[in-house]
C-alpha cells in the first residue's frame, strides 16, 4: 500500500482551561486551520448534548399506591408532584460495564419509617433524596433535594429503579424488565450536560492571522465534570470516525515542515541546555550561580537582574561578567521566551524534554 504525504496541519499543543468550577469550564484550543474550528466545535457540542451517559431514576414505587393519579395518605404532595421532584434527582456513577436501559437496572429499596417524634413541633417532616438513597452504587449529588413532605407517622417501602442512559427518554420508551405491581415509570433526563456554547475567533501563527481559535463553554449538572464530558465526547467522535478508515486505499502521513520559529527554537535550545560550567566564567561567578542552584544557561537567562543580585555573594562585578558572556552568545538576562513556550516556571522541564528528544533522535 502506497503512502500519500499531506502538508502539515496546524494543531494545538495543549488545551487551555479557564474559569473552571466543578460544573462549568471554558476550554480554549488554538490554532486550527481555517474552518476546522467550526467543524470541531459543532461536532463536540452535538455529542456533548446528546451522547454523554449518566444515571437517572426511571421508575418508583410506594407500597400500597397502585398508580400515579392518586393522593397518598400522610403525604402533602400528590404523586404528580413527587414525580416532578424525582426528575430532579442527580446521581453520579461513571458507567464502566452496562447495557443502557435494560439489563443494568438497579433497584434501590428503602423502608421509610417516620415516627411522631420525627414530625416534631411543626407536625411534618420533609423527606429528601438523601433519605431515600443509601447505597454505594451511586453518589447522590443533591441529597438535600425535597421529594415529599410527611404529616403523620409513616411506614412504607419505597423502591427506586435507576438505569444509565443517554439524552432524554420519555416514560413510554423505557425498557422495564419485570414491572412491579405499584411501579410508576417516569420520564428520565440522563444527559448531565446542561449547556454548551462554542465561539470561533481569529488567531495568529507567525505572520498569518487566518487561523481559528476554538472557545468551548460547557456547563454540567454535577453528575460529571466539564473535563470528563469533553474528554468523553472526543473519544465518542473518534470511535465513530474510525469506521471510515476501512475505506482507505493508501496510508497517509503528514509532512512536518520546520517553520522559522522552529529553527529559531532549535538554535536557542542548543544554547540554553549548556551547563554553567561549560562557559568561560570566573570561579567566583560560577560558584555564585552554583550556590543559587542555577545549573544551565536557560535557567540563567529567564532570571531578571534584580533577582540575580539578591543571591548571596553576588555583586556587580559578577553581574557585568555574566552579562558580557551572555551578550557574546546573543543572549541576555530577563529574556522573554514565551513564544517558545518557555517560562521561569517550566524552563527546567523544557530543557529536560529537549535533551530527551535529542537522545531519541541520536538513537
Amino acid at each position: 500500500m502506497s503512502t500519500v504525504i499531506y502538508d502539515k496541519f496546524e494543531l494545538p499543543e495543549k488545551i487551555k482551561v479557564d474559569e473552571e468550577t466543578s460544573t462549568s469550564a471554558r476550554f480554549v484550543a488554538e490554532p486550527f486551520e481555517r474552518g476546522l474550528g467550526h467543524t470541531l466545535g459543532n461536532s463536540l457540542r452535538r455529542i456533548l448534548l446528546t451522547s454523554i451517559e449518566a444515571p437517572a431514576i426511571i421508575s418508583f414505587a410506594i407500597e400500597g399506591i397502585p398508580h400515579e393519579y392518586m393522593a397518598v395518605e400522610g403525604i402533602v404532595e400528590d404523586l404528580t408532584n413527587i414525580i416532578l421532584n424525582l426528575k430532579g434527582a442527580l446521581l453520579r456513577k461513571l458507567p464502566t460495564n452496562h447495557v443502557p436501559n435494560s439489563k443494568d437496572q438497579k433497584i434501590i429499596s428503602k423502608i421509610l419509617v417516620v415516627t411522631q417524634e420525627d414530625l416534631g413541633q411543626k407536625g411534618q417532616k420533609v423527606i429528601t433524596l438523601g433519605n431515600l438513597i443509601h447505597t454505594g452504587d451511586f453518589d447522590v449529588v443533591n441529597p438535600d433535594l425535597p421529594i415529599f413532605t410527611v404529616t403523620k407517622p409513616f411506614n412504607r417501602k419505597i423502591d427506586l429503579k435507576v438505569s444509565i442512559g443517554r439524552g432524554y427518554v420519555p416514560s413510554e420508551r423505557h425498557l422495564i424488565g419485570q414491572h412491579g405491581v405499584n411501579e410508576v415509570v417516569i420520564d428520565s433526563i440522563y444527559s448531565p450536560v446542561r449547556l454548551v456554547n462554542y465561539f470561533i475567533e481569529d488567531t495568529r501563527v507567525g505572520q498569518d492571522t487566518d487561523f481559528d481559535r476554538l472557545i468551548l463553554e460547557v456547563k454540567t449538572d454535577g453528575r460529571i465534570s466539564p473535563r470528563e464530558a469533553v474528554s468523553f465526547a472526543a473519544k465518542i467522535i473518534a470511535q465513530h470516525l474510525s469506521v471510515f478508515e476501512g475505506l482507505d486505499q493508501h496510508d497517509i502521513s503528514f509532512e512536518e515542515v520546520k517553520t522559522p520559529i522552529d529553527e529559531d527554537k532549535d538554535e536557542l535550545m542548543q544554547k540554553l541546555v549548556l551547563g554553567i560550567n561549560e562557559i568561560e566564567l570566573s570561579v567566583r561567578s560560577t560558584n555564585c550561580l552554583n550556590g543559587a542552584h542555577i545549573e544551565t544557561i536557560g535557567e540563567l537567562v529567564v532570571m531578571a537582574e534584580p533577582k540575580l543580585l539578591q543571591f548571596r555573594n553576588f555583586g556587580k562585578k559578577s553581574l557585568n561578567e555574566i552579562k558580557a558572556k551572555l551578550s557574546e552568545m546573543g543572549l541576555s538576562l530577563g529574556m522573554d521566551l514565551a513564544r517558545f513556550g518557555i517560562t521561569s516556571d517550566n524552563v527546567k522541564d523544557k530543557i529536560k524534554e529537549y535533551l530527551e528528544e535529542q537522545k531519541g533522535i541520536m538513537a
